[in-house]
């Protein structure tokens, strides 16, 4: 008996919904389909999670056509060919075996360089096909050559952590279905989920967000791998770790296997949690965090782990409670390790602006870059700062009406560009008064001005 392809099998698993109908009412194909692409899969061979409305919608004709055959992934009609003439393709395999070394893009310019014909609209992947084709993508003394990695375990809990990210499933915001995005992170040793949630963005922001509960809920970890994700790259989660003493590591481009273990979570997440979500039961974000950390406290960490020798992710982090690193003297300041800071110019009026609104401060300030503190999460300006970090007060919301009234303290130029009190003899103020005077017809003394 022919063995279904695995692909197939789970495009029809898919398709469930709609195989088990015998007939479709007039509409109900479009609700159902925008029903299955809002859901999430264990997509086989790829890290996606959702699938297009118009790719379902293809995957169902086929199969009423020609039934699950249909289904079954097929191989491209030109696989092996190449329409580049036989001399450019000698070319680009010579240029490959004179220097195993060469990258596609080298191997692009020295073939472009040979005035063949069409040697200049060769594009990398076509280079790369037929190299693959030949048997010479990888030639002894490439560059990609085969990377050595071996398993491994941290010692202690609190050793390493890992943080990652995941597409979550759609909920709903502000009227609206929007995508969430998982992040999390893990320790090593115990496989403990110090702290997980779905944010609406996948930002430097959610990361920071959910590393501060991590943190609160269980130590400092010595040594954090993440990904070379722009949120992870991000200056404000470098020296948050910089100033908890946590060694920040990035794992190589193109390369998951550094975070195996996280990778292997997300699968278990993806079957045990997502896969019995139901999805009509959930109002919005809030409530699918309350079901995630529900999930995690009563069924992942009490779960015995055939890694862990039997034991559960809890009690296996347990077992190093008192080697793992405490908050100690960063748990009095942690909100303000992870506030961050905006360089501003001070403009003339005396105020700087964040997001939109104006702030005043100090007016001796005018002129000069100060750093904005700002709460990001609730998007709040709490005071100004020098560079060197010294306290210059506060940034008052700029209240233009109030300023209409007040009462200022007059200044006038003094020349190097400070200003002095208009206090003393000012001959200004001594003519008016002699003028005053003489139209009133009173006697002014005769003075002489030295």
């Amino acid at each position: 008996m022919k063995q279904i392809h695995p692909h197939a099998l789970f495009r029809l698993s898919v398709l469930g919904p709609l195989a088990s109908r015998d007939r479709l009412e007039q509409g109900e194909l479009k609700r159902l389909l925008r029903e299955l692409s809002t859901q999430s899969y264990a997509i086989p061979n790829s890290r996606k999670v959702f699938l297009s409305e118009k790719t379902i919608e293809g995957w169902y004709y086929a199969w009423k056509r020609e039934g699950i055959e249909a289904l079954t992934p097929k191989p491209r009609s030109d696989r092996g060919l190449s329409k580049m003439s036989d001399a450019i393709q000698d070319a680009i395999c010579t240029a490959k075996k004179e220097n195993p070394k060469r990258s596609l893009r080298i191997i692009r310019q020295v073939v472009g360089a040979s005035g063949l014909p069409g040697a200049t609209k060769l594009s990398r992947s076509s280079i790369h096909r037929l190299l693959q084709t030949h048997g010479i993508s990888n030639l002894p003394g490439s560059d990609v050559q085969p990377v050595e990695r071996r398993s491994f375990v941290a010692a202690r809990a609190g050793d390493i952590w890992y943080g990652d990210v995941m597409y979550g499933p759609k909920v709903v915001f502000n009227g609206q279905l929007r995508k969430t995005y998982l992040v999390s992170f893990m320790d090593d040793a115990s496989r403990l989920i110090t702290h997980s949630a779905f944010c609406p963005a996948e930002s430097a922001l959610e990361v920071e967000g959910v590393l501060k509960q991590a943190l609160l809920k269980r130590g400092l970890p010595i040594r954090l791998v993440t990904d070379n994700g722009s949120a992870y790259r991000a200056e404000t989660l470098q020296a948050i770790c910089a100033r908890l003493e946590i060694r920040l590591i990035y794992c190589r481009p193109r390369t998951p296997e550094g975070k195996g273990k996280l990778e292997r979570w997300h699968r278990t997440l993806r079957r045990s949690f997502l896969g019995e979500l139901d999805m009509d039961k959930v109002r919005d974000i809030h409530d699918l965090n309350a079901r995630l950390w529900a999930w995690l406290d009563e069924c992942y960490h009490k779960e015995t782990h055939s890694a862990l020798e039997g034991l559960t992710p809890l009690e296996r982090y347990r077992k190093d409670l008192n080697q793992i690193r405490p908050l100690g003297p960063f748990a009095s300041r942690l909100d303000e390790l992870f506030l961050h800071r905006h360089k501003r110019l001070v403009r003339k009026d005396g105020t700087v602006s964040y997001e939109g609104q104006r702030f005043e401060v100090p007016f001796e300030l005018i002129g000069k870059t100060v750093l904005l503190v700002v709460d990001p999460h609730k998007q709040r300006v709490l005071g100004i700062e020098a560079e060197n970090g010294d306290s210059l007060g506060k940034a008052t919301p700029l209240d233009q009406l109030a300023n209409c009234h007040r009462k200022r303290k007059a200044t006038v130029p003094n020349g190097a560009g400070t200003t002095q009190s208009r206090t003393g003899t000012n001959l200004v103020e001594m003519a008016l008064d002699r003028q005053t005077r003489t139209l009133c017809g009173i006697a002014i003394p005769r003075t002489e001005v030295v």
